[in-house]
């Protein structure tokens, strides 16, 4: 059968005819081999020009496509759809970029004009050598595999859970409830931050579609879509979970006092039991105990044994060790969080040299109502602070750390402000550059923190110094800052300092990234499949995204951000089918030398060396179609299906003949 090749021109509004002759590229494109009918619309994508394409598709008219829009990546897949409404095979569609790659990147309408034609005639030559392609499907698995704990992963897991979807929920801390469980209050409601997200664990440890794996961490993750092998490995407690009713006897009881926890430069401050057995905070889900083996004096000398005397339900088991769980889930969301930046390198702050100069998740547990200090603001020697500075931007902002703004900051802050009025008679001065309050009900709380006689400073704080015993006003903490409202620069003693720290992506970010095969951007945090159209959805079909490992993000917006990941799986898996990519590479036996290069190539681990045969082969149900593997065989033995050599030089040789 001849082709017959229909070429579709779009004006894109302005956005191309603004700078493309549409006209001329019109005449040009009819006189091209194989082109039967060229046609010219306002905005292609509408539903009136993907009628037009259908209809000559229908209609007999033409046996291929060319679409010479946008980027592929905005709208092949609505291009190939129309093809496939038509009775065309979707595969022998093209699209010729005239937008990004012509006339927003050209000014002159000549040179971009001649650019669009070499673009469309390239389109149309590789066009003529395109065979069509069989859709491949495959059932998906309808178990979910949540990584993540905190209030991003928790309400994923309830909306799929509820939905009657079985979910395994993975997080590597003790207990779930991540970030948000360390809070007091949250802004701008200032409801207690235990009542609203208590009951939410709660309902994740007693659901019975939900398999909770606490103090665990995804070690490997194979497979594809709808199909995925997963292998977790689940620490040990030393504590026998079937066993333990959280009674609290074993810390009560414990010698190992005063054990620091990560996170904390100061000691003191803590929201669960400081001692080498613990759980990480009183409400914590599920309610059982961890030894630290490193503080552990039975693991240190094997002299203690006092937890296990005092358990009335031989929970303890000192000889207990990590267990390797392997399971299948069909779809993946990653709802892994954030981490707080650590200010230890701005030397200028004093941070952990001046033993009253906080970070901010260190005041907030020692603002924690069921923490060590029972929520009263204290200094390093008990005393109540008089005068408290809070500086912003702590990390953010900053092109020498993160240039990004990490949104939530601004609002903390004022959040504390009102807690330190609420609770103690003291002074705050909040050192700002901008104040960003972008949320629903933040202006009017900002408005509101106006009228508490908070003392609000705009200017980057230069340093903060302790002055020294013998001066006056020893042991206070010196803030020197410009304040660029009035023009000078002030120096402003205080009793306590809390520093504002950014948001940043989680040190075990890059390694589930790698495990889940999604990209990471240079600001350390996933990369979503479209910024705008994506926003839940990652390159990696199955794998989803949550909460503040795709940017920092406040409670509303990570609580929305997972309803979507779920709902995104949940539409996923209703389809019990899901269509895999059908433009894969396949290796010509008969020429594969055994040489095992592509194995090593392919990113989506999807060619195996099959010792008998002594040859590579792909799992087409792995293989992308990406193309690595083809441009790295040396023996040329791999083709690329939708890609082959004669259609991409025929391509280059359409671009250079225009």
């Amino acid at each position: 059968m001849s082709e017959r090749i229909g070429v579709y021109v779009c004006h894109c509004g302005t956005n191309i005819a603004g700078r493309v002759d549409i006209d001329e590229v019109v005449e040009f494109a009819k006189g091209l081999d194989a082109v039967t009918l060229v046609r010219e619309y306002k905005f292609m994508c509408s539903d009136p020009g993907q009628s037009l394409i259908q209809k000559d598709i229908e209609d007999g008219l033409i046996n291929r496509v060319v679409v010479a829009s946008c980027s592929p990546l905005m709208h092949e897949k609505t291009f190939r759809n129309v093809c496939t409404r038509g009775g065309l095979n979707e595969y022998l569609f093209t699209m010729a970029n005239i937008r990004e790659q012509c006339s927003w990147v050209h000014v002159d309408v000549e040179r971009t004009t001649d650019k669009a034609k070499g673009l469309i005639e390239a389109a149309v030559r590789r066009t003529r050598l395109q065979e069509p392609l069989t859709k491949r499907e495959v059932p998906i698995n309808p178990r979910t595999l949540v990584i993540g704990g905190g209030i991003a992963g928790i309400q994923a897991a309830l909306d799929l859970a509820e939905a009657g979807k079985k979910v395994v929920l993975v997080e590597k801390e003790p207990s779930i409830g991540g970030h948000m469980a360390k809070f007091d209050k949250t802004f701008p409601t200032l409801d207690c931050s235990a009542c609203i997200l208590t009951p939410k664990m709660v309902s994740v440890g007693q659901h019975e579609n939900i398999e909770l794996m606490s103090w665990s961490e995804v070690e490997d993750i194979g497979g594809y879509v709808g199909n995925f092998n997963v292998t977790v490995r689940k620490k040990t407690r030393y504590v026998d979970a079937d066993l333990c009713n959280g009674c609290g006897a074993c810390w009560e009881k414990c010698p190992g006092t005063r054990v620091p926890r990560k996170g904390n430069v100061h000691e003191k401050l803590s929201i669960g039991p400081t001692t080498s057995i613990y759980i990480p905070f009183m409400q914590a889900v599920p309610a059982i105990p961890v030894i630290d083996a490193d503080t552990c004096i039975r693991f240190k000398n094997g002299k203690c044994g006092i937890c296990a005397e005092v358990c009335e339900r031989n929970a303890i088991n000192y000889d207990m060790e990590d267990e390797l769980i392997e399971f299948e889930v069909g779809s993946i969301i990653i709802a892994t969080g954030f981490q707080t930046f650590d200010p230890t390198p701005i030397k200028r702050y004093g941070y952990g040299k001046l033993d009253n100069v906080l970070t901010a998740i260190e005041f907030e547990i020692m603002n924690c109502a069921s923490g060590s200090t029972g929520g009263n603001i204290r200094m390093a020697d008990g005393s109540e602070p008089k005068s408290i500075g809070i500086v912003h931007c702590v990390g953010s902002r900053d092109k020498h750390y993160h240039e990004y703004c990490s949104r939530v900051c601004c609002m903390y802050a004022l959040k504390y402000s009102h807690l330190i009025k609420e609770k103690i008679d003291a002074e705050v001065y909040e050192f700002y550059i901008d104040l960003r309050c972008f949320g629903k009900g933040y202006e009017e709380f900002y408005d509101r923190l106006l009228g508490e006689d908070v003392r609000f400073v705009r200017g980057k704080v230069a340093e903060i110094t302790e002055v020294p015993i013998e001066e006056a006003e020893k042991g206070k903490l010196v803030v020197e800052v410009e304040d660029t409202l009035v023009g000078k620069v002030r120096r402003i003693p205080l009793d306590m300092v809390v520093l504002c720290t950014g948001l940043e992506a989680h040190e075990s970010l890059a390694d589930i990234a790698g495990l889940c095969s999604v990209s990471i951007g240079k600001d350390g945090f996933i990369i979503e499949k479209h910024p705008k159209l994506g926003p839940v959805a990652t390159t990696t079909d199955g794998v989803f995204i949550a909460g503040a490992c795709q940017s920092p993000k406040d409670i509303p917006d990570t609580v929305a951000q997972a309803s979507a990941a779920s709902s995104a799986v949940l539409s996923m898996i209703t389809r019990e089918k899901i269509e895999i990519e059908s433009a894969t590479a396949s290796v010509d036996e008969d020429k594969c030398s055994g040489c095992k290069i592509c194995n090593s190539l392919c990113p989506y681990l999807a060619i195996k060396y099959d010792e008998e045969k002594g040859v590579s082969v792909v799992n087409e149900a792995l293989c992308k179609g990406c193309g690595t593997c083809a441009a790295g065989c040396p023996s040329n033995a791999i083709s690329a299906k939708h890609f082959e050599d004669r259609q991409i030089f025929a391509e280059i040789e359409g671009i250079l003949s225009a």
